[in-house]
This record gives C-alpha cells, sequence and structure tokens, in this order.
C-alpha cells in the first residue's frame, strides 16, 4: 500500500450508518466480491453503479455509525473504494476497517468545501489532504506507525501472519 492515495470523490453525508452501508439481508454472504455487489443499497440502490476501482468516498460526521458488522467496509473494499475521508467515524466502524485494511482519514475541516467528482490525493505519513481539483490542502489526522503497518499488509491478520514469520 502507498503512502499516498490518489482518487476521484464519491460524497456522501452525515450519520452514514452500516445499514447504509450494507443492508443486514446481505449477512449470510461470505465472500468479499458478493458483498460488494450489495455496497450502499440502503443508502440508494443504485449507488454502487456509480463506483470506480480507487474512488474515495468523502463524507461528513459519524460515518460508519450503528451495527458493529465487519462487512460493511468488507463491501466498501471489494466494491472498489480505496478509502474514507471522514470528518469522523464511529469508533467500531474504524476499527473494523482497518482490521480488513480499508484506509480511513479523519479530516474535520476538508468534507464540507470538496465536491463529488474532485480529485484528493491523500498523505497518510504526512496527514494531508489535497483537493486538486480545487488546490486546497488540509490537515488530517497522521495514521500511527502500527495502523500503516497493518494496512500495508492488508489488515490485521495478514500483519500478524507476516509478523509472526
Amino acid at each position: 500500500m502507498d503512502k499516498i492515495i490518489k482518487g476521484r470523490v464519491l460524497k456522501l453525508e452525515d450519520d452514514i450508518d452500516t445499514d447504509s452501508i450494507l443492508p443486514g439481508r446481505y449477512l449470510t454472504l461470505s465472500k468479499p466480491e458478493d458483498l460488494g455487489k450489495h455496497v450502499m443499497e440502503g443508502y440508494d440502490l443504485h449507488y454502487k453503479d456509480k463506483i470506480q476501482e480507487g474512488d474515495v468516498i468523502v463524507a461528513g460526521s459519524n460515518f460508519g455509525c450503528g451495527s458493529s458488522r465487519e462487512h460493511a467496509p468488507i463491501a466498501l473494499k471489494a466494491a472498489g473504494i480505496q478509502a474514507v475521508v471522514a470528518k469522523s467515524f464511529a469508533r467500531i466502524f474504524y476499527r473494523n476497517a482497518t482490521n480488513i485494511g480499508l484506509p480511513l482519514v479523519e479530516a474535520p475541516n476538508g468534507p464540507d468545501e470538496i465536491d463529488e467528482e474532485d480529485t484528493v490525493e491523500i498523505n497518510l505519513e504526512d496527514g494531508t489532504l489535497i483537493d486538486q481539483t480545487k488546490d486546497k490542502t488540509y490537515s488530517t489526522t497522521k495514521l500511527p506507525d502500527f495502523m500503516f503497518e497493518i494496512l500495508e499488509n492488508g489488515g490485521l491478520i495478514d500483519y500478524l501472519n507476516n509478523k509472526n514469520d
């Protein structure tokens, strides 16, 4: 995983819950690619048709609130989302996303000004978010080294397996 992520923005508002990201009726699915086919159906049945490989979701506050299902970040990652930027995240969603290798970046001041279809660049190492379309830079929370190592390895299980090799 690169320390710099660049992608097209898909914009969402505050309080996007895990039922919006992946409705409960799909919790019986076990393959990530099957989960990805149903991502965001609780929000908009056709939202997944907008997603292109490498997109970045930019959202408001409390992204991933609701139930503590790991399926939601798995579905986002499997659908092609490479990172989520938000003002804040639900704690369990943040942990679940890290566990499966989906980078989440808190940017308290950027999401309101970034628009759908803008191109953003996230620097995980120095804690910056650049809206390349508007040429504006925002501060983000910097990831601790151990979390970056988890993301570099594709998630917690792979990190632990590689660490024990």
